[in-house]
């Protein structure tokens, strides 16, 4: 079945690069048929960035374009091929098994976005899947996504969820959805492997000068530009990790194939965010061996970015030692940027807004350790401690057990603080504009999307999306968001990846 056009007065700015100057880099396909499309969700903010006017069409019209029923003019889908190392293990051939490139979209300001759908059927990557997605997971992306999006963390973002009023069978039937997102591109590490992996240097090479031009046009004039693009794109991704770190946010399955080259947070899984500080934490049901714990999401980044490396080797010189040489020297420059972006994040959490001191680190350190040991809550934490500057400590002392070593830690601090130039008042506001009141607490998450999946009831979902988009305004109509889950709720607490 062949998707209907949607009507003329659905104008959008496609110029698909991709399928024009890549084209054994995909397989075209199309999405399977809905039965019954219904609108669950609409971004209608990021619509209008992207040049599309929601006033256009009614619910059910946006319900048949972003399903894939009617598919916009323009739109040219495509499954794209990519490998992938999975947990360690490479994959030579993996690509969207669930999701196709509608086409790239130009915004409002002449930004081009990849609008791809995710869960519109089985292509020629979906192995043993059935290419389905679930209305749950679907909505979690949503959720996560838009959470980054506030806290201000490059991430995709979804712009539709339509349910597709068919069933999807994992271990159980859940309702059936479609997301689409919208991404700077889905160029990945495991794009890059996938051609290396088959001998195909000249294949690597026209994919990396595409994305060269496509993401970082700057590069092009360097004496060596494959080589300086790999060091922005390695610059980019260390800091992308000193965000998710000072956040609490842990991915949960950061394989080669959802490293983005764009620096986008990409594939909202089995990711959360931390509330107990514990660097060991795992909340993916898939990661055993904690392989993406927390503590280890910047050591992975280098791990992922040391097999693009190898798949650029023949690009960064005519030999191959001299190449690893050039290669090595850029990765051993991760270390340092995120150290660097990591501290001054920390430091600013801990309203040290002034030049750092030799000894902030340990200041940083032992705050932490403090965190650790008591179990206390990250993001409370870190919010409570702007509290103190204003001479309320009780807040923050409620979360320690044992408050002496607190208020020890606390005489240091404050000491330090005396010897800024910045005004008390400024430093408050420093720490609460990086230290957010809230962020998506697991158990909050998973009420919403149990009462969307089970009941039909999106009601709790919009809410705490609402809630979320301002994360860093105390608003009482949202405080109950603000709480920290049950007792022994975190500790047996799991995430899907939701295929």
């Amino acid at each position: 079945m062949t998707p209907d056009t949607v009507p003329s007065r659905l104008t959008l700015r496609f110029d698909n690069t991709y399928v024009r100057q890549l084209p054994d880099f995909y397989v075209t396909g199309l999405p399977d048929p809905v039965a019954a499309p219904r609108l669950l969700y609409f971004n209608t903010t990021l619509a209008r960035c992207l040049g599309i006017d929601p006033a256009t069409l009614d619910d059910a019209s946006l319900a048949a374009v972003f399903c894939g029923n009617a598919l916009p003019p323009g739109a040219e889908p495509v499954a794209q091929v990519y490998a992938g190392h999975q947990f360690g293990h490479f994959s030579p051939r993996l690509g969207d098994g669930r999701a196709l490139l509608l086409g790239e979209l130009i915004d409002r300001e002449g930004q081009r976005y990849d609008l791809s759908f995710k869960g519109s059927g089985r292509t020629p990557y979906s192995r043993n899947g059935d290419g389905k997605a679930a209305v749950g997971p679907m909505l979690r992306e949503v959720l996560l996504g838009e959470a980054m999006q506030a806290l201000g963390i490059p991430t995709t973002r979804a712009l539709a969820v339509v349910a597709t009023g068919q069933p999807v069978y994992r271990d159980r039937v859940l309702p059936g959805a479609i997301l689409t997102r919208v991404a700077a591109s889905h160029i990945r590490v495991g794009t890059f492997e996938y051609f290396a992996a088959r001998g195909e240097a000249d294949q690597v090479k026209r994919l990396a000068d595409y994305t060269m031009a496509r993401h970082d046009p700057a590069v092009l004039t360097a004496t060596q530009p494959y080589l300086e693009w790999f060091r922005v794109v390695t610059r980019r991704q260390a800091r992308l990790m000193a965000q998710w770190m000072t956040h609490g946010f842990i991915h949960g399955v950061m394989n080669t194939d959802n490293m983005s080259i764009a620096g986008e947070t990409i594939d909202y899984g089995p990711c959360a965010f931390m509330e107990a500080y514990h660097p060991d934490t795992v909340f993916s049901s898939i990661d055993e061996r904690g392989r993406y714990a927390y503590r280890n999401q910047p050591r992975i980044a280098l791990w992922n970015l040391s097999r693009w490396a190898e798949t650029l080797l023949p690009l960064l010189a005519t030999d191959r030692a001299t190449a690893i040489e050039r290669a090595t020297g850029v990765l051993d420059t991760f270390p340092v940027v995120y150290e660097q972006d990591w501290l001054a994040a920390m430091c600013g959490k801990l309203g040290l807004v002034d030049a750092t001191e030799p000894d902030d680190r340990s200041l940083v350190e032992d705050w932490l350790t403090l965190l650790e040991t008591q179990q206390v809550d990250f993001t409370l934490a870190f919010r409570r401690l702007a509290a103190v500057l204003r001479g309320q400590p009780q807040p923050l002392l409620e979360l320690f057990q044992d408050q002496a070593a607190l208020q020890a830690w606390l005489v240091r601090w404050q000491e330090r603080g005396n010897r800024s130039t910045t005004p008390a008042q400024r430093r408050i506001e420093a720490m609460n504009a990086v230290n957010p009141w809230l962020i998506p607490r697991n158990h909050q998450v998973e009420a919403a999307l149990t009462a969307a999946s089970e009941a039909a009831d999106l009601e709790p979902f919009r809410r705490l999306l609402a809630a979320l988009a301002q994360p860093y305004q105390e608003n009482a109509m949202y405080a109950d968001y603000a709480d920290p889950a049950p007792d022994g709720y975190t500790a047996r607490y799991r995430t899907f990846c939701g295929t």
